[in-house]
């Protein structure tokens, strides 16, 4: 067996996919092609030791015959894969690679060979070291141990019940040039290998960077109204009760505000949704662009926004809230329709000692329909 896979290709991409229920006949063709290119690698291996053995046949050291029938037997077990691999068949399986049975079949391979041809039957043992370098990139801990045993017993078999003089020609000079070949094609393919793992290793990290940012990107969406920014209605009332703790156990006071678009319904119906979208985008964004760091601004439903004013008292509350409707009621909407107006009212409540978030918020939305009953485009404090 040779040298391996390209570093284009990504079991651990592969892994991800396999986690996915279905998969696009774009996906299956991609690791059709990863799979091909990793028996071609392994297949040129094989052409390549079968040559090194003829050059010790041109030596006089072994029968001709051992040459092409390693390459053959490679080259069978590769034929073997590629028919699998091709008819889709090996897509059934979780490793739809093969390496361990791949491993079984090479170790097998070499084994053989070594009893067949002992006089160089360091050449396969050398390529062992290559076969489960290979395997060890994707084999489980229980499956190396086991390609390990098999391996072990098979060697034990060799050395220990055959009489065989397993060997490395170096009497010519071309058997000499043979067995340098020999070892320089094994370091080179262990060094391979080794570059393989380090750039899955970075490819795993980099992987790994990209499913932390994605994460976080999700739990942003998910605290999020997509329409505005503002945290969405879940996500607010969690941060509410994790201030109100806060407040009640340092003994910080905490104001609310419940908001309301004045007359949204008829910016809607007057002037349509999209616009309506965008009225209710520009109310969030000038929002954040005047409130605190530590406030925390979200949408309650439909038109109506809850604004979390940490280390607040009552009047400081009710000033900052009048100071933003100011600053709504002056923005220029006229730009969305000649004409349109917006502004919104507001009740404002501060966090009295041991109240639960539904009477504080209860509170302030007491407060809320006051500012509406007294004309809207007003502050109304609990």
């Amino acid at each position: 067996m040779g040298s391996s896979a390209t570093p284009s290709l990504n079991p651990i991409a592969a892994e991800l996919e396999a986690a996915r229920p279905r998969r696009t006949p774009n996906d299956l063709m991609r690791r059709v092609r990863q799979r091909r290119q990793i028996q071609i690698m392994i297949a040129a291996s094989y052409m390549v030791d079968g040559l090194i053995l003829l050059l010790y046949a041109y030596a006089g050291t072994i029968p001709v015959t051992i040459g092409p029938a390693f390459a053959v037997a490679g080259l069978t077990s590769v034929l073997f894969y590629l028919v699998l691999s091709e008819s889709g068949l090996i897509e059934r399986f979780r490793d739809h690679y093969f390496v361990v049975p791949q491993l079984f079949i090479s170790t097998a391979i070499m084994l053989a060979f070594t009893y067949v041809a002992p006089q160089v039957g360091v050449m396969f043992l050398c390529t062992l070291f290559t076969v489960f370098n290979f395997g060890s990139l994707r084999s489980t801990p229980w499956q190396t141990a086991l390609a390990w045993t098999v391996m072990t017993a098979g060697l034990a078999w060799l050395f220990l019940l055959t009489d065989k003089p397993i060997g490395l020609p170096h009497d010519s000079p071309l058997e000499r040039f043979a067995s340098m070949l020999i070892f320089a094609l094994a370091i080179g393919r262990c060094m391979f290998l080794g570059i393989f793992s380090s750039s899955l290793r970075a490819s795993l990290y980099a992987s790994g960077q990209k499913l932390k940012e994605a994460y976080r990107r999700i739990e942003e969406l998910a605290e999020l109204d997509e329409l505005t920014g503002a945290f969405n209605r879940r996500c607010i009332m969690r941060v509410l009760d994790e201030e109100i703790t806060r407040s009640q156990r340092h003994g910080q006071p905490c104001s609310i505000a419940l908001i309301d678009l004045d007359w949204f319904k008829r910016i809607n119906d007057g002037y349509g949704h999209p616009t309506g979208d965008e009225v209710l985008r520009t109310f969030a964004i000038t929002m954040f662009a005047n409130i605190r760091a530590i406030d925390r601004f979200g949408r309650y439903g439909g038109e109506e926004f809850l604004l979390i004013l940490p280390n607040t008292p009552a009047e400081a509350a009710a000033r900052l809230l009048d100071r933003l409707r100011a600053i709504v009621a002056d923005l220029d909407w006229s730009a969305f329709s000649a004409g349109m107006q917006v502004t919104f009212s507001a009740g404002v409540a501060t966090l009295r000692t041991d109240e639960h978030s539904d009477n504080f918020l209860a509170r302030a939305d007491k407060a809320l329909y006051a500012s509406k009953a007294q004309g809207r485009n007003r502050i109304t404090s609990a």
